[in-house]
């Protein structure tokens, strides 16, 4: 998949010749792995939609205010799971795991210090990302790294839908479920930071480059933030929509 999305429209070019080579085989029958595996750590935007920004401040006891820059932390490369796959729940590691669903973008073209009117030529796709995360060790530093960062952690999928076949990206219905119980619901409008302003952000000064991964940010209804808090049990079913793009559905297991 790298080198697809390094080749752009003529890495697109070749695969639709070779598909239209062979018969498919039903969905019923595969298990679908992460469609890309990056190469390094998955870039995130930490309170990227302002209902979200409210509650998580407010649930850390600390004044509201909306960031002005976008925040920026990553994700270890080996938290990138399948769309199916388990999510891992390890009491002696963490027993404070939390849900994000987001909207992943996909860099096409290797690109520094890009104008944000040209941002979007740098997008080669989207998938759908849940950000899972361990709050208590996501608190015991300064630092998001760790919190977020343990194997699982990550799945996406269940594809990549390529920018062509997403007219607006910034007007995509995005839901998270527990149990089949709606716990998040937005739309990608509400995002503090859009796609072609995070893109400028992030090659200020830095190379993206093809197969890069940002997760543009989770909307409200996170677990820790509710009242009481809730977190992930083993055997909970955590659903994650982004319409357009996909539908991930991970299943909560002890190991």
């Amino acid at each position: 998949m790298q080198t697809v999305i390094a080749l752009s429209a003529d890495g697109l070019a070749i695969v639709q010749q070779h598909a239209a080579k062979v018969t498919g085989i039903p969905l019923a029958g595969v298990k679908l792995h992460a469609p890309l595996l990056p190469r390094r750590n998955v870039m995130c935007l930490g309170l990227n939609y302002a209902e979200h920004a409210h509650e998580s401040l407010v649930a850390q006891g600390q004044a509201v205010a909306l960031p002005e820059l976008p925040i920026v932390f990553t994700k270890a490369t080996t938290a990138v799971s399948g769309p199916t796959d388990p999510i891992p729940f390890d009491p002696q590691v963490s027993d404070k795991i939390d849900w994000e669903v987001e909207l992943a973008v996909i860099i096409g073209q290797q690109g520094k210090n890009i104008p944000v009117e040209q941002a979007m030529e740098h997008v080669f796709g989207y998938t759908v990302l849940n950000d899972i995360s361990a709050r208590d060790l996501q608190r015991q530093g300064k630092q998001y790294f760790k919190g977020k960062s343990l194997d699982g952690s990550c799945p996406i999928g269940p594809w990549l839908v390529t920018k062509d076949e997403v007219p607006n990206p910034h007007d995509l219905n995005i839901r998270c479920l527990v149990n089949d119980v709606e716990k998040q619901s937005s739309n990608t409008r509400h995002m503090i930071f859009d796609i072609p302003a995070t893109i400028a952000y992030l090659s200020r000064g830095m190379t993206l480059l093809p197969g890069d991964i940002f997760a543009t940010g989770t909307p409200d209804g996170v677990g820790f933030a509710r009242t009481p808090p809730e977190f992930l049990q083993p055997g909970d079913v955590v659903t994650s929509i982004v319409e357009g793009i996909g539908e991930l559905r991970n299943v909560v297991t002890a190991v």
